[in-house]
């Protein structure tokens, strides 16, 4: 299996060559869209099922909204079309016809839809048209929804997983009768997401508040999670929005209060996408290939016979089955590779490439002895277990290489977050070194855009659990009551 680009050479190409080699997806014919293949749809599935499992702890349903928008719908809330509007895919014709010259076929101008439909980017609008209908009283609330789905922004420089014209996520909508209900909504399920990042996918995060400029378009807030990837840019990992009474007000969503009177209702989106398996892949992944959380990982053990002939598999197989089983019986993945068209050092590779957290190795003197050898994917450690303790070591080993995936993740972080008082320092952090810079920042979008300008940094978020702190505007010298994150970004 040919190596890859190392991250220090070419972190880019090192990348793209990652997500194809080790089988996670590739680029679909349809411009700027992505296949994504089995074992890269396994890691998501396992995403989906540990978020929608919380999603439904803390009181959620999943629902289904259609994936066509009228464009009127999406021109009622004023923000949230500017903010969209170049990203639209637009349907204006709903038949095809067959070229008079036999070449083809041709779209049919006669049949030309009466309003044109959007695409799904994102469905607030058309879900805020049906609660007009849903919300009549104080009793129909709060409403607490999920939907699963995949929607279209029209990128135009795309990257598997991170940027792309289609993708797939999730996206909350819910409406409160209050506006303290949607505020704790927002936060609590950002609490959600950082607690997904960190227990599952290993991944130390930042929660924190976008700038102004830096709102989802709509929102009178957005909250965020941000994580540091190994380049030293930023990955906006997953937002929570609270949208206030925007689009009660542009649907003309009323409830009758307790009281008798009416008041708009009080809404939150919030969403995570497959941008998630490329800060996954970022985040822990080396030279060799990807590095999987067992959380996360399709397959949690592999076992490799090394053999020559039949007889030697079939020796190893009777040891290998109960193995397997009892492995499965702690809740663990486990494949048994046999196959007679590989050698075990091309097996060895290619699990590494795959990133499966643990590996087994076992052939004749194994048998021997009673012993097998055991390697970890995240430190590369090998060492030799009795036969008879396997299962329980393996066992064990998930929970560990769980916690120093995280560790690690976290020491780099701590490692490459700066804290810088003058611009000169800013700039020579930002261009030399990347990671989080906290610097003090004057409040205004003007400042914001001038160092985006100057030195391609954005303002990543305003933490939430940092103390306020006086000082200085790192670029204007205004005064600051409190440090925020800067970082290049993705």
């Amino acid at each position: 299996m040919a190596k890859l680009t190392s991250r220090k050479e070419n972190y880019s190409q090192w990348y793209n060559e990652l997500v194809n080699k080790a089988d996670l997806a590739e680029n679909s014919d349809v411009r700027g869209s992505m296949v994504i293949k089995p074992y890269g749809y396994s890691i998501w599935e396992k995403m989906q099922a540990a978020l929608d499992k919380m999603f439904k702890d803390t009181g959620h349903s999943n629902a289904y909204f259609p994936l066509f928008i009228p464009k009127s719908y999406l021109s009622k809330e004023a923000d949230h079309v500017e903010g969209f509007a170049k990203e639209c895919a637009v349907v204006t014709h709903y038949r095809l016809r067959a070229r008079e010259d036999g070449k083809g076929v041709e779209v049919d101008p006669e049949a030309k839809l009466e309003e044109e439909l959007i695409v799904r980017p994102t469905s607030e609008t058309i879900i805020w048209n049906s609660y007009r209908n849903w919300i009549q009283s104080y009793r129909d609330l709060p409403i607490l929804l999920n939907q699963w789905a995949n929607v279209v922004r029209w990128e135009m420089r795309t990257r598997l997983f991170l940027r792309t014209a289609e993708f797939l996520w999730q996206e909350g909508h819910t409406a409160h009768a209050t506006k303290e209900e949607a505020v704790a909504e927002t936060k609590q399920m950002l609490k959600v997401y950082a607690n997904f990042a960190e227990s599952f996918m290993a991944m130390p995060v930042l929660q924190g508040v976008k700038t102004e400029s830096e709102r989802f378009a709509g929102a009178l807030d957005t909250y965020c999670i941000e994580a540091l990837m190994q380049d030293g840019k930023a990955l906006q990992a997953g937002t929570s929005h609270f949208l206030g009474q925007n689009f009660a007000k542009a649907f003309d969503v009323k409830y009758a209060t307790k009281e008798g009177g009416q008041e708009y209702v009080w809404a939150t989106s919030w969403g995570v996408s497959t941008r998630l398996m490329g800060a996954l892949i970022m985040a822990h992944s080396d030279d060799l290939g990807l590095v999987l959380p067992p959380k996360l990982a399709p397959i949690h053990v592999v076992i490799v016979p090394i053999y020559r002939g039949e007889d030697q598999l079939e020796e190893i197989r009777k040891v290998v089955d109960p193995l397997k089983e009892a492995l499965q019986s702690k809740g663990l993945t486990v494949k048994f590779d046999d196959r007679d068209t590989h050698k075990p050092g091309f097996k060895f590779a290619e699990y590494e490439m795959k990133g499966v957290p643990v590996r087994i190795a076992i052939g004749p003197k194994d048998l021997e002895k009673g012993t097998v050898e055991i390697a970890r994917r995240d430190t590369l450690e090998k060492q030799f277990v009795a036969m008879d303790d396997a299962v329980d070591h393996v066992h064990g080993l998930m929970d560990k290489i769980q916690k120093n995936m995280y560790d690690r993740a976290l020491q780099f972080r701590t490692a490459n977050t700066h804290v810088v008082d003058t611009y000169d320092e800013f700039k020579r952090v930002i261009n030399d070194q990347g990671g989080f810079v906290l610097a003090h920042w004057d409040g205004t979008a003007e400042t914001e855009e001038l160092i985006k300008q100057e030195t391609k940094a954005t303002i990543r978020c305003i933490p939430l659990d940092e103390e306020t702190e006086a000082g200085s505007c790192v670029r204007t010298g205004k005064p600051s009551a409190r440090r925020v994150v800067f970082a290049k970004a993705y």
